[in-house]
């Protein structure tokens, strides 16, 4: 079928023909559409003078060409083109159309089957039936990519310039930071199309409840807790993400993992300068939560989550057996108790052997000689100066790029320096993360109400001193009824001190 004999299809009962329009706009910081908007009036008033029939019209709104991100609303387009919906595409420029020559070279296989011409408002006719209508389109469209690469180009720039400055780069609010100035803009509201006023959020103070949230979660870790008990203890607090939502566990870990935390500028994941901001926990603490977080060796659960204090932890003690037992519930049991993970028999009463350990820790840690068990801080052990030095590797890092770049040192030198500098830094980095590590002890020795300091911990906390703290063994235990007149025997329950 000829593309004449389509378009003469495409006229209904002796009507208009019919065309469909296309708008885009790739960013809508206000939501307002007016971009998109002031796009459509133009092209109705293009379809009104050539007695056109909009028969639809497709709008995509904050949706780059360029990204690569679906746009669901051109894709519509096409689909109905194929059904034969119409057989004029108007658009306000090519570009608003394709901005990647793939898009292009499958809207110009469309438009030579189903016989579809394009009109803009800015570029005037494209046939995409002769071959020079296609070279214009693929030209224009080489264009609008340069334009969209070059765009790129000077915003990734501006960007590492504000990063280096060490200035807020845009987004979403992070969590932690951006107190009102008590200043408002206008902002349309996307959810009801009507202009509202919003907040002028100054981005270098600190927001109360979130900044103390970074600071509890940094001292949990630091302290041998984990980031699943953090994320329960925003639960309880009530705290969510900037947007709402309540923070999961990799939300959470990235938090914690964030270099902007202790005042860090980043720029593509490297570290750059100091930030304008406030920061919400120190340098020391931040290197050594990241430390901990990555080191591969971290012992975290896996599977379902632990619920008892010694899962895991307590050993088997029948001879010839070094593996640790576990909680479970089997057969006909009465209650949890501890089994050891190579399936020798019999177990032990969980809760009552928890209770037993917990009595034993709590009871320890009361007496007057308790804060001996604290370990010693590391001797000559000075965070500023680290930190001085720490800055002045990074400094030297930007200047052997900066030289390689001007081609002032070859690769050679650039990759020997680097290697050095990077193998001092990791160094500084680990001795601020070893002076900043938090001994489980503390906030359990030397307080008025040990008991009630136990109580408060959380089972992550509680495991932590115990790893820390106590080692028990499980021997096989006598059979019927104790001495206490009690079934569990105490005495087959074997505890050594670790400090």
């Amino acid at each position: 079928m000829t593309r004449r004999l389509r378009s003469a299809i495409s006229v209904a009962n002796g009507g208009k023909p019919r065309a469909v329009i296309y708008v885009r706009i790739s960013q809508d910081r206000t939501g307002a559409h007016l971009g998109v908007d002031r796009q459509r009036e133009d092209c109705e008033a293009l379809a009104e003078r050539n007695g056109w029939d909009v028969v639809e019209v497709y709008v995509d709104n904050d949706v780059s060409a360029y990204s690569g991100k679906p746009r669901k609303r051109y894709r519509q387009m096409l689909a109905d083109l194929e059904l034969g919906t119409a057989a004029i595409v108007i658009a306000w420029h090519t570009d608003r159309l394709h901005r990647s020559p793939t898009e292009l070279e499958e809207y110009i296989n469309l438009c030579e089957r189903r016989g579809v011409t394009t009109q803009t408002v800015q570029a005037g006719s494209l046939d995409l039936s002769t071959s020079g209508g296609r070279l214009v389109a693929r030209m224009l469209g080489n264009v609008a990519r340069h334009e969209s690469e070059h765009k790129g180009e000077r915003v990734a720039r501006a960007r590492m310039q504000k990063a280096k400055a060490g200035q807020w780069t845009g987004g979403l609010r992070p969590f932690g930071w951006g107190v009102p100035t008590g200043e408002t803009t206008k902002k349309v509201d996307k959810a009801t199309g009507e202009e509202v006023d919003v907040p002028v959020l100054d981005m270098t103070k600190l927001v109360p409840e979130e900044s103390a949230a970074l600071e509890v979660g940094t001292d949990m870790i630091l302290a041998g807790g984990s980031v699943k008990g953090w994320v329960r203890w925003l639960a309880d607090k009530g705290l969510t993400s900037t947007v709402g939502k309540p923070i999961s566990h990799p939300a959470a870990r990235d938090l914690l993992l964030r270099p902007r935390n202790a005042g860090i500028a980043v720029h593509r994941g490297e570290e750059v300068g100091r930030g304008l901001w406030e920061p919400a926990v120190t340098e020391p603490k931040f290197r050594a939560v990241v430390a901990i977080l990555t080191d591969p060796n971290r012992v975290t659960t896996t599977g379902s989550e632990v619920k008892w204090l010694g899962s895991l932890i307590y050993k088997c003690g029948r001879p010839g057996c070094t593996t640790t037992v576990r909680n479970t519930k089997v057969g006909g049991a009465k209650a949890p108790s501890y089994r050891c993970q190579d399936n020798h028999g019999g177990g032990r009463n969980a809760a009552v052997l928890d209770a037993y350990i917990q009595d034993l820790i709590v009871e320890r840690l009361s007496k007057p000689d308790a804060v001996d068990l604290l370990e010693p801080v590391p001797d000559g052990v000075n965070a500023g100066a680290l930190q001085v030095e720490s800055e002045a590797i990074r400094r030297r890092l930007t200047e052997l790029a900066a030289l390689f770049g001007a081609g002032q040192i070859s690769m050679d030198q650039f990759t020997e320096g680097s290697d050095v500098a990077r193998a001092q830094l990791g160094e500084v980095t680990a001795q601020l993360a070893r002076a900043a590590v938090r001994d489980p002890l503390v906030g359990l020795v030397g307080v008025e109400d040990v008991g009630g300091a136990w109580a408060a911990c959380d089972l992550e906390r509680k495991r932590t001193v115990l790893r820390s703290l106590l080692e028990v063994t499980l021997r096989p235990p006598r059979q019927g009824r104790m001495p206490d007149g009690g079934y569990f025997d105490y005495d087959a329950i074997e505890t050594r001190w670790k400090r």
